[in-house]
């Protein structure tokens, strides 16, 4: 039965008369070897464990795998159902190993999961990459628990194939607003003050306290039931992959890894078994045309949660400094 949406719900949908257009834009693999040039800044829609074999060796700078938690989950048709850790873990072999072999020398590697699959993850990780850090991120929504904790956090486990690697921290600097504002001789100290509040320019952590869950007021949202936020993936891209550099995501869903990749001037590969969720992706890779922006990210800078309005205000400013020189 067809989703009644409200007039202000910018859920993607996609009509029937787009959905023609959308499948032949997808990639469905055969069985013959794939090159570079075939695989560059396309949607791969078929099984991971039909394709592994058919990817090309050390083509990848960046890996963002966000694979099925071990949960008990639908994801419209596909089911996929909660085990113990040996079992997981055993999942995890059945594909990581190989994976790991589209990785550059230089290249780099995202791991998620939650708290449950958080121990499996670290095992495969360790075996197969040299593991740099475990970033956890806050979500902000999500069921209550009235007999424990809530469960408000993700992990992302970074790891690497070498000890020579990408990592651009500077263009993963937050602005922060300043609380209690230092002056050093009359001077301010590490920050700057505006019209709008202090603010101060300071290096990523290892918790994002800083992400917004797609929800039905953003144009990111898809009916994906574990959507990625498009500021999270951007953050591990601008971070892990130069410019023209190429990001793989073997669980792509609705397309996230590959839409943050091309706004932000990166080629992109991505694999996914469910046609409908190809199909999402790739309807959110034309609309980036016309509206490259990742909500929470702007003038090369990430902003605390709920400051939209001075995120829009210095976008529009940095627009006019332009116009005028």
């Amino acid at each position: 039965m067809e989703k009644k949406r409200s007039p202000r719900n910018r859920t993607l949908t996609i009509l029937e008369n787009e959905r023609d257009f959308l499948k032949e834009k997808l990639l469905f693999p055969h069985k013959e070897k794939m090159s570079v040039s075939q695989l560059t800044n396309k949607t791969i829609c078929g099984d991971l464990f039909e394709v592994i074999d058919l990817l090309p060796m050390e083509f990848v700078d960046l890996l963002v795998i966000d694979p099925p938690y071990n949960l008990d989950k639908d994801f419209h048709g596909f089911k996929f159902s909660k085990s113990n850790d040996e079992t997981y873990l055993e999942y995890l072999r059945t594909w990581f190993p190989k994976i790991m072999k589209t990785l550059k020398p230089t290249g780099s590697v995202y791991m998620c999961g939650d708290w449950k699959s958080t121990f499996c993850l670290y095992q495969i990780m360790r075996d197969f990459t040299i593991i740099r850090n475990r970033i956890s991120w806050q979500r902000e929504k999500g069921r209550g628990a009235k007999a424990n904790w809530k469960n408000a956090t993700e992990d992302i486990w970074f790891g690497t194939k070498s000890e020579n690697y990408y990592f651009n921290v500077d263009a993963v600097k937050q602005k922060r607003r300043v609380i209690a504002p230092y002056r050093e001789n009359g001077k301010l100290r590490d920050w700057e003050e505006t019209e709008d509040g202090n603010f101060r320019l300071t290096y990523p952590s290892n918790f994002w306290d800083d992400i917004s869950i797609p929800y039905w007021s953003m144009p990111e949202n898809t009916d994906h039931p574990t959507q990625k936020p498009e500021k999270l993936i951007a953050k591990l891209v601008l971070a892990s992959c130069p410019e023209n550099g190429i990001a793989l995501d073997p669980f792509l869903g609705s397309g996230t890894t590959s839409v943050v990749a091309k706004k932000l001037g990166r080629k992109y590969v991505g694999i996914e078994t469910n046609e409908e969720y190809c199909c999402w992706a790739e309807k959110r890779l034309s609309l980036s045309d016309n509206n490259a922006a990742i909500q929470g990210y702007s003038g090369g800078v990430f902003w605390e949660r709920n400051t939209l309005n001075l995120q829009i205000k210095e976008s529009r400013n940095n627009l006019i400094n332009k116009s005028t020189k």
